[in-house]
């Protein structure tokens, strides 16, 4: 390759045919987004310099990445970074990679936000962007499906809570106690969808006696790339501030990376490594967030072995496998949300698409109300939303 003259269209050409033969569907959008990775020029840009050529730094860049690519292994990793929203984010192995449906997760809380607290004029509704890697996405999403119908004749069987559900959450400082009244059956009778009329608007939440329109607080539990929390600062900018938690150092590290590059303040975003709500002070910040937000491990399983093979064999397994029916890690979100909200605080999760009903469930039983149930941009259930008190 480096003995020869090798132009951006020559290069393009070949690792187009070569994924191609390596069963890459989109093999020509993969090479131009390897393309524009390694060379620094946007996809537009590749077309109007087609006869430049490539210098043995960049051959030998994107050989490499060729190679990860060819393997299965996701764009994003390879690049390093994608967009989510209005924001930019460096992506790494060993972190869980943004899906385009986590945007209306972050849309949902902003919209609450903006009604209930900060008062804001309504964001202009965002479209689905259409980035290389949605067909992964879609095929995950296709696969989780196929799986569900493998097990039709024997469904997962949804259990009675255990006493340890409403136990600790995490030993120490930010344990919580066992919520009174909080004993339910995840598998209540009686209808799971989205209750009728709108969320009840409110005036915005004022301080104390200065009559100021507050600062929201906002809670992420399993912040990964950051990319939840690093979005509501950015978009609601000095009228925001997130407190994001991952159990998971790379998370953690990744985070505040993508804080810093952004150039957004750690007051505005507090990265913390922890358990859950483990890392929050029981005295001074239990009780003051208005929102308690998630995209927690929630595939069965089950399904996990189904997974396509860019999803189980590169990305990790903690930040994707939720339990028996996904929903392990909701149920202790569920009993932390009433302590760590405010009274009509809001808890907004992501979860897997079979069993939003159950999670409505769940939150009903725990005494909140308000339930909705939000389909992503498929069509597919794919959030909850709850108001506590």
């Amino acid at each position: 390759m480096a003995n020869e003259t090798w132009t951006i269209r020559r290069c393009l050409d070949w690792t187009r045919d070569y994924l191609k033969d390596r069963g890459d569907e989109r093999p020509r959008l993969s090479a131009e987004w390897l393309l524009s990775g390694v060379t620094g020029l946007s996809r537009t840009e590749i077309y109007v310099n087609f006869d430049k050529p490539m210098s043995s730094e960049e051959l030998a860049a994107m050989h490499t990445a060729v190679v990860r690519r060819a393997k299965g292994e996701p764009l994003q990793y390879i690049i390093g970074e994608t967009s989510f929203r209005t924001i930019d984010v460096m992506c790494e192995p060993g972190v869980l990679i943004p899906r385009p449906e986590t945007e209306l997760l972050v849309e949902e809380v902003l919209a609450y936000l903006d009604r209930e607290v900060i008062g804001a004029a309504p964001a202009v509704e965002r479209g689905r962007v259409e980035l290389p890697w949605n067909a992964e996405v879609e095929a995950a999403l296709q696969a989780e499906i196929a799986a569900a119908k493998e097990k039709d004749g024997a469904p997962v069987v949804e259990r009675e809570l255990r006493d340890d559900d409403f136990d600790t959450l995490e030993d120490g400082e930010g344990a919580i106690e066992t919520a009174d009244g909080a004993e339910g059956d995840a598998g209540i009778s009686g209808t799971a969808s989205v209750e009728e009329g709108e969320f009840s608007e409110g005036a915005p939440a004022q301080d104390g006696e200065s009559g100021q329109t507050r600062c929201a607080r906002v809670l992420e539990v399993g912040c990964g790339t950051g990319c939840i929390s690093l979005s509501i600062a950015s978009e609601r900018s000095g009228r925001a501030q997130c407190v994001a938690i991952d159990i998971e150092p790379r998370a953690v590290d990744l985070s505040i990376r993508n804080r810093d590059a952004l150039g957004i303040s750690p007051a505005d975003v507090d990265v913390r490594l922890g358990n859950l709500v483990s890392p929050l002070n029981r005295e001074t910040e239990w009780g003051t967030f208005d929102v308690l937000v998630s995209n927690p491990p929630y595939i069965p399983s089950a399904v996990m072995e189904s997974l396509p093979h860019e999803v189980a064999d590169f990305e990790p397994a903690l930040a994707l496998d939720g339990g028996a029916d996904g929903l392990d890690i909701f149920r202790r979100l569920v009993n932390a949300a009433p302590h760590m909200l405010r009274p009509g605080g809001l808890l907004a999760c992501e979860l897997y698409e079979g069993h939003l009903d159950a999670a409505a469930d769940l939150c009903r039983s725990a005494g909140m109300h308000d339930v909705h149930i939000v389909e992503d941009f498929t069509g597919r259930p794919r959030i909850v939303l709850a108001l506590v008190g």
